[in-house]
């Protein structure tokens, strides 16, 4: 997946500026979403007690105080090592798909390099699965890695695909999925539902980044907000239920209201916590 060219890891989140080189101003779409409290406790504990186990250095362990304590600092950071082994397989699988619609669209492409990439880590399933839904749902492209902004709420992000569907216009974001035991691929999160909505809220559009240029967004009344789960077996693709759209939205305003009250309390210098001395005799 292309890096928006205009957003930038903080201290704060991911953010964005509204030309190259600009100030940020704004948080991304799934920074705010961030601010949504997640436990994932279970799962970290599961991925550190599997990385022991499967160490092949584990049945030496027993004999050296050394090996031991490397073994358990390789398995405490095995879910760190499992998220940016997605991340990257996702910018793969992603980058595959946006040079895809370039090509459909009749741009500039390297859909052929982008399928070497996946190729070369062993991922060629995901581009045949894409390449399968591509043909079956035949969209027709408007617009790939399109960063939109939001200045009434204060945000912005970068769309994977606005497309035609049978005549209907569809804000797409692509999920890569894992396999579950069945050889079925992994559900979506429902969180992505507000990320469909915060995109469909978008009130403008970039068309230079450079120049910081920007136009209305044009697809502000998109009818389908669709999230597509990319596997290695299949792809499926679901669509946001019209009815719950209204909550989410007005969730991810209340979270946006959130990153703002923690970004004002991270840039006070003074302490948080003061002394107290005991009341005088």
């Amino acid at each position: 997946m292309t890096s928006p060219r205009l957003a930038t890891s903080t201290e704060f989140g991911r953010m964005y500026a509204r030309h190259t080189g600009g100030d940020l101003l704004v948080p991304s779409i799934t920074t705010v979403i961030g601010q949504q409290a997640s436990d994932l406790s279970g799962w970290h504990g599961y991925m550190a007690a599997k990385a022991a186990l499967e160490d092949h250095r584990a049945y030496r362990a027993s004999s050296s105080g050394g090996l031991k304590f490397a073994i358990i600092r390789d398995a405490a950071s095995a879910s760190e090592r499992y998220r940016d082994q997605a991340a990257a397989r996702g910018d793969r699988v992603h980058n595959y798909a946006e040079n895809v619609a370039l090509h459909a669209m009749g741009l500039p492409h390297e859909v052929e390099q982008a399928r070497e990439a996946l190729t070369v880590n062993g991922e060629m399933a995901f581009a045949d699965r894409f390449d399968e839904w591509w043909e079956l749902y035949r969209p027709t492209p408007l617009a790939t890695e399109v960063t939109i902004w939001n200045d009434t709420v204060g945000y912005a992000g970068t769309l994977d695909l606005v497309a035609q569907i049978a005549g209907r216009t569809c804000i797409i974001d692509y999920k890569t999925k894992g396999t579950d035991r069945r050889g079925r691929v992994k559900a979506l999160d429902a969180k992505v539902v507000m990320q469909l909505v915060a995109g469909v809220k978008a009130e403008e559009a970039l068309v230079d980044a450079e120049k910081g240029e920007w136009e209305p967004w044009q697809h502000g009344d998109a009818p389908i907000l669709m999230g597509v789960a990319l596997g290695e077996t299949e792809v499926v693709p679901q669509q946001a239920n019209p009815q719950v759209l209204e909550h989410n939205w007005y969730k991810f305003c209340a979270l946006k209201r959130v990153w703002d009250y923690n970004r004002a309390l991270g840039q006070h210098d003074c302490d948080v916590l003061m002394p107290v001395v005991p009341p005088p005799l």
